[in-house]
């Protein structure tokens, strides 16, 4: 591949809700770009972006591609990102390295919530963006009812740069709308002019009203011109949108048909002519040396820096570690610095992606998107730089994953391997995290919702060959007691010799301290008990409280004293009063109204006004206690509640359903309660089954 300058590339994420033909519109314009013979189909898995098997089995995209597409004298690096909600690490990676967006809208499903979360990403990371009205070959698409709908929720920045034409039902041509023109598409793929369509006459007035309105809101002159009835000159007008663009103050709204490869050759044009180069972007990052603002700024002739934004980790083709040149011009051979490892590099070879193809370059400029292999210390989110200039580049903020489940190893002897394979996955994809919860003796799999970890399972089977099976993982219950009890033991026995004699009376009762498993007193008068058996006696309630007597959890919140009891000169022993003090224990906590404690965690809701009612009806049916609402500034409610975390099983799945995927949630762990009778007897019996099966 060729070598190109930061003011010829163009790094445009793709962005929208799942379905609506991202994925369709990087092979219609890898087609035009001559890229490939014949335009490939999801549903066939034959398309350059989605590669992986389970992409391929699952017709969706998990992961997020790089399609460098050559047009003309630039490069436009495509990031074609996943649109289900379960993998929004993937597009919240892409973005962060983006210049520009292209947000993918379905003519036939209109504004969906993906397309909302999508104009968040772009408000966010500041992105210029294009709207891209897909599927308009199909009857039921309306481009006039999306623009509606995009200017009801954004505005006067919606800037419509076409209108469809259609003749007996088939799309057939484009009104441009700031020339006032109409073209048809050829059998050949060229156009030829056409006289507007009289039916589209009224529709053209609307648009080119409210794309004269977007470029005079963005100068005070052309509003004023435009309040005193002057006309815009075209020139003006591409001005205006090409500097307004850039500036996200206007959003230009294009359309056309994958699968028909037509509007394609239109967006290729506007994106190089709107979308701005790296060179027009700013960056800046730390000097680690002098704690100083680094202003990189896509700068071919500054130092040189990278920045890491994605990792492939694959058991075939090995690991790569996808950059963003920042600053300079990275060439093969380069030796560069990792400051958040302290550690030095020779990068050898580089590289550009396209799907799962790798091409060697010499050298990639200051803006471009490529790859490094075999980097054993870095990460994603690391920032490369020399050790003359060490810099550091703000980390991508990723979601929280909130979903969990335990999962075991199907095989025996796998468990190494399942672990060597979760911590390459895990390089791959930061919103997975593994956890030991070695209280209840289970590993927990976090992930961005069901589909994920069903995703991960099937991962490691098919990349890595194991297996593991996940479940609904077993809550961190905690017992205590809410009474006194007064009890004694006396554990004596006999075998010839020396034998074993130790006696204890010991009262419990609640310590008030549910963050603490015990409080060990002892108030023995007389010697009854000599002072060199209590920490014995100590230590059997220490071990005691690990597994409670009620169902096995751990214990906290109890009060243990030793007030009497006796020895024997010849057979007591440590051991003997430690194993008194372990009876007393299950014998004095049974007799204080032993109770179980459940975690309950502080929840936090946020979804559009309109499903407030249904989500805290269904917060009701999971125990959980409201505490308040907030409404913010996007027509979303936030909603504070209580909840046990045993109701929490799910519910990411259930949200989804209520809201449409528009509601998100979060939970920090809040404290400890009891819990109601019937969970509780439910849990002890639980437990008291697994145990019976355990013996027999």
């Amino acid at each position: 591949m060729n070598i190109y300058t930061t003011d010829k590339i163009r790094n445009v994420v793709l962005l929208g809700h799942s379905g609506a033909g991202k994925t369709s519109l990087v092979e219609a314009m890898a087609y035009l770009a001559d890229m490939t013979t014949r335009m490939g189909k999801v549903t066939d898995g034959n398309t350059i972006s989605d590669y992986d098997k389970e992409e391929i089995k699952r017709h969706f995209s998990i992961n997020t591609s790089v399609i460098p597409i050559i047009w003309g004298d630039t490069k436009v690096n495509i990031l074609d990102t996943p649109g289900l909600f379960d993998f929004v690490g993937e597009v919240e990676e892409a973005a962060a390295v983006a210049d520009a967006a292209i947000i993918v809208v379905s003519g036939k499903n209109g504004i969906e919530v993906g397309t909302k979360k999508a104009w968040e990403i772009c408000e966010k990371y500041k992105l210029p963006r294009i709207i891209f009205v897909t599927n308009m070959d199909n009857d039921n698409a309306s481009y006039r009812q999306v623009v509606q709908d995009l200017e009801d929720m954004y505005g006067k920045c919606i800037a419509p740069f076409h209108l469809p034409v259609r003749e007996n039902k088939e799309f057939v041509g484009y009104v441009n709308v700031l020339q006032q023109r109409a073209k048809r598409w050829t059998q050949h793929g060229t156009v030829e002019k056409m006289d507007i369509p009289e039916y589209s006459l009224e529709n053209l007035d609307i648009c080119r009203t409210a794309l004269m309105e977007a470029v005079a809101e963005t100068n005070e002159d052309f509003l004023e011109r435009y309040f005193n009835g002057d006309e815009f000159s075209e020139d003006e007008i591409r001005q205006a949108l090409r500097l307004n663009v850039a500036e996200c103050s206007i959003v230009p709204v294009l359309m056309g048909s994958n699968t028909l490869a037509r509007g394609i050759y239109t967006l290729m044009v506007d994106i190089i002519k709107y979308l701005p180069s790296p060179e027009k972007r700013s960056c800046s990052g730390i000097n680690a040396k002098s704690n100083e603002i680094f202003n990189a700024d896509y700068d071919f002739s500054k130092p040189k820096s990278a920045y890491v934004w994605k990792t492939i980790a694959d058991p075939f083709i090995g690991k790569y570690s996808l950059i963003k040149i920042n600053s300079g011009v990275l060439k093969t051979d380069d030796i560069l610095y990792n400051h958040h490892k302290d550690t030095e590099e020779k990068i050898g070879r580089l590289y550009v992606l396209c799907g799962n193809k790798f091409e060697e370059v010499k050298e990639l400029h200051a803006g471009d998107i490529g790859a490094l292999a075999k980097l054993t210390s870095v990460a994603t989110t690391d920032s490369l730089s020399t050790l003359k200039n060490p810099i550091l580049y703000i980390r991508t903020g990723i979601s929280t994953p909130y979903t969990y489940k335990r999962y075991s190893v199907k095989k025996k002897g796998d468990e190494e391997k399942v672990s060597q394979a979760l911590q390459k996955l895990m390089q791959e994809d930061l919103t997975l995290k593994v956890e030991n919860d070695i209280e209840n003796g289970q590993t927990l799999l976090y992930g961005m919702g069901d589909q994920h970890l069903e995703i991960v399972a099937a991962k490691l089977l098919n990349k890595y060959k194991v297996e593991i099976e996940i479940k609904k993982p077993k809550i961190a219950f905690r017992e205590t007691i809410l009474k006194k009890s007064d009890v004694e033991y006396k554990y004596k026995k006999q075998t010839g010799g020396h034998g074993q004699y130790g006696h204890v009376k010991m009262k419990f009762e609640p310590s008030g301290d549910l963050e603490s498993p015990y409080v060990f007193e002892q108030c023995v008068v007389g010697g009854a008990v000599p002072k060199n058996y209590f920490p014995a006696v100590e230590k059997g309630i220490q071990e005691s409280v690990l597994s409670g007597p009620l169902a096995s959890y751990p214990v906290v919140g109890v009060k243990a004293v030793l007030y009497d009891g006796s020895y024997h000169a010849v057979d007591s022993s440590e051991m003997a009063f430690k194993v008194a003090a372990v009876q007393a224990f299950k014998d004095g906590f049974m007799k204080a109204e032993p109770v179980l404690l459940e975690p309950i965690a502080s929840l936090k809701v946020s979804a559009p006004d309109k499903y407030t009612g249904d989500i805290m009806g269904d917060l009701n049916k999971r125990r959980a206690r409201i505490l308040g609402m907030n409404p913010d500034d996007k027509g979303n409610q936030e909603i504070l509640a209580d909840i046990p975390y045993m109701e929490l099983y799910g519910y990411n799945t259930v949200l989804r359903s209520i809201t449409g995927g528009g509601g998100t949630y979060s939970y920090t762990f809040a404290r400890y309660e009891q819990a109601p009778p019937d969970v509780q007897a439910k849990e002890v019996a639980a437990r008291a089954s697994k145990a019976n099966n355990d013996e027999a």
